[in-house]
């Protein structure tokens, strides 16, 4: 039956077929990383440039984020501070 397939559908069955799993390209790195130590001290360099970007893009969204806080407590006090005048008249 196997043998009929293959004649019959040679693309359909390759595709079914499983193929060996190529080395994983993170893991080469890995080793790279833990064979080279010139390449170790760059990527090190790298990951600390890395890592600083995305703590001063953090910092960088929090005061964004406090600052929208404070205009809408104004807002909505503003708008608190002239329903309860309008009330008083």
């Amino acid at each position: 039956m196997e043998v009929r397939l293959r004649l019959r559908f040679p693309h359909f069955m390759w595709a079914l077929t499983p193929s060996p799993a190529a080395r994983a390209v993170p893991f080469v790195e890995l080793q790279r990383i833990e064979s080279d130590p010139a390449y170790r001290a760059l990527f090190l360099a790298q990951l600390d440039a890395a890592i600083t970007d995305r703590d001063a893009e953090r910092e960088a969204v929090v005061h964004a984020i406090e600052a929208a806080a404070d205009r809408l407590r104004t807002l909505i006090r503003t708008d608190s501070d002239s329903d309860s005048d309008e009330r008083a008249a």
